[in-house]
């Protein structure tokens, strides 16, 4: 990979190499501009991915450490990823659209908050991505799906066990399709179709599924764009109106502090470290930092509340086959938002995940009863007949749910963020409803005694939520900071609400929409 050394200016600056910033750069690049990506985790590229546990596990967070609170935790160090292609390397590919009822929930349901577009504005940013990564699905059978064009790549196979759960669904009357999935079914020249060997969390080495270090990334280094890796950005520099920003302060891996001019600046730093930077940029224009004139920055942090169903089926499963985000999808209830007992939210379920025994999805966690002499033959029966899915819930946005300062600081001198979430009620109410429906979907399906692991939060959003005024938000529908505009905020930091879909096709078309109103 081109290395830049400390300059006097380049045209656009970015700060992270994930799937937000990774479109600025390759966009920006294209355009002819001298275009620095600052990443402060350590270099990798696709021969270096290793599909084991231990591999996936060194692909996440392992910066500063995030200080985490409340009762139900944002889980940075499982969300957030660390190095070349940031999250995005380990994200699985599960890339449904938000859908129109996700932008007005304010104004249609009194809750939450409104977002300054609306699915119609999107549409279009959803279809060339589409068309740009190659999604896998198939539109007739998503019942539910927003309007746009069909996907551009056919759609997956589904395996055993997939259709074993499917077999619940359609006893419950409920629908499945395959999942929309940013993992190529064919291959091109640059890109290897899928083995589909079940290990996408740790960053598929083949270059099927679309992350950073087969697509975006590549074309921005491509085009010429330079990355320096090890670089921690400490400060977001203003001009003397404090109206401009023309570039910032970082850190090498020696410790050395630096300072790079630029044109614009992107901070595509994800949805902890980015509001932890606007606060450290404070300045006498801007003395609560940037962006943050009425409090906001770092407010309405939210993460999605999810909950694993498994069980053991009577057929073979081979549960080991797939992706690790699942093989089909279903969103029967997605578009009814207020349920009984006054639970809010949309939800989704993600069917037939590839099996691991850890982190998020992983088993262990969810049967910590098993161990000793019961854990070989539960074993050997798991091995072939298991199944599971997850579901993900609407997380309601609350103010109080956000990123801080904390009066630790990192090896550098900087302080640390610290994240406070909690679930509020109607969310949880929810998640209950929604865990009750998916046992008697496992129990349709010819499970005896189907179970339901720990509620966990997936996904990061929120904390720079955009908007259409400086009172509300920190940034307006383009991610320019209000008063500095020549500073973009990228990312799911973005959203002032979290629907129930992964958010990472989202992040992609805002950012190519802002990208284009950057350049012009």
């Amino acid at each position: 990979m081109q290395t830049i050394t400390t300059k006097s200016q380049v045209d656009v600056l970015v700060i992270g190499s994930g799937a937000a910033g990774s479109i600025f750069a390759a966009k920006a690049a294209a355009a002819g501009k001298q275009v620095l990506i600052l990443e402060a985790g350590p270099e990798r590229s696709l021969e270096d991915l290793t599909s084991s546990q231990i591999w996936a596990r060194k692909l996440k967070w392992a910066g500063a450490m995030v200080a985490e609170q409340g009762n139900h935790k944002v889980g940075n160090n499982f969300n957030s990823g660390f190095g070349t292609g940031g999250s995005a390397v380990h994200h699985y590919g599960v890339w449904p659209r938000l859908h129109e009822n996700d932008f007005n929930t304010h104004s249609q349901y009194g809750v939450g908050l409104d977002w300054p577009i609306d699915y119609s504005h999107l549409q279009s940013f959803y279809d060339r991505i589409q068309d740009e990564v190659g999604i896998a699905g198939d539109h007739s059978k998503e019942i539910w799906r927003p309007k746009g064009k069909p996907y551009s790549i056919p759609a997956l196979p589904i395996f055993s066990q997939g259709q074993a759960i499917a077999k619940g669904f359609a006893a419950k009357g409920l629908h499945t399709a395959p999942i929309p999935m940013a993992v190529r079914s064919t291959p091109t020249k640059d890109r290897n179709s899928c083995i589909f060997d079940g290990w996408c969390d740790a960053g598929c080495p083949n270059g099927a599924l679309a992350n950073p270090l087969a697509t975006y990334l590549r074309q921005a280094l491509h085009s010429g764009a330079a990355i320096q890796h090890h670089s921690t950005v400490s400060k977001i520099l203003c001009d003397e109106q404090g109206r401009q920003a023309i570039g910032v302060e970082y850190f090498d891996q020696q410790g050395k502090q630096h300072t790079i001019m630029a044109d614009k600046v992107v901070l595509a730093a994800f949805a902890i470290q980015n509001p932890r930077l606007l606060l450290m940029s404070a300045n006498k224009y801007h003395p609560q930092g940037l962006g943050n004139n009425n409090d906001l920055v770092g407010r309405y942090l939210m993460t999605h509340p999810a909950h694993t169903i498994w069980g053991l089926f009577p057929q073979p499963t081979h549960p080991h086959m797939g992706l690790t985000g699942g093989q089909l999808i279903s969103q029967d209830h997605y578009d009814t938002k207020l349920h009984k007992n006054n639970a809010y939210g949309s939800y989704q379920w993600l069917i037939a995940n590839a099996t691991k025994p850890n982190d998020l999805l992983g088993i262990a966690g969810s049967r910590p009863d098993i161990f000793g002499k019961k854990l070989k033959p539960f074993m050997q029966q798991a091995s072939k007949h298991f199944g599971t899915m997850v579901g993900i819930c609407d997380d309601v946005p609350q103010a109080n749910n956000r990123v801080e300062l904390s009066r630790t600081n990192d090896k550098f001198g900087l302080p640390l963020a610290q994240a406070t979430h909690n679930i509020h009620p109607r969310s949880e109410t929810l998640t209950q409803q929604m865990v009750a429906e998916g046992l008697e979907v496992f129990k349709a399906a010819g499970v005896k005694e189907p179970w339901t692991g720990p509620r966990a939060g997936m996904h990061m959003m929120g904390g720079t939520i955009m908007g259409r005024d400086p009172s509300n938000s920190v940034t307006n529908r383009y991610g320019q900071v209000h008063g500095v505009d020549n500073l973009y905020v990228a990312g799911p930091g973005l959203f002032p609400s979290s629907g129930a879909v992964n958010p990472t096709y989202t992040v992609h078309a805002l950012s190519l929409m802002a990208a284009e109103q950057m350049l012009g």
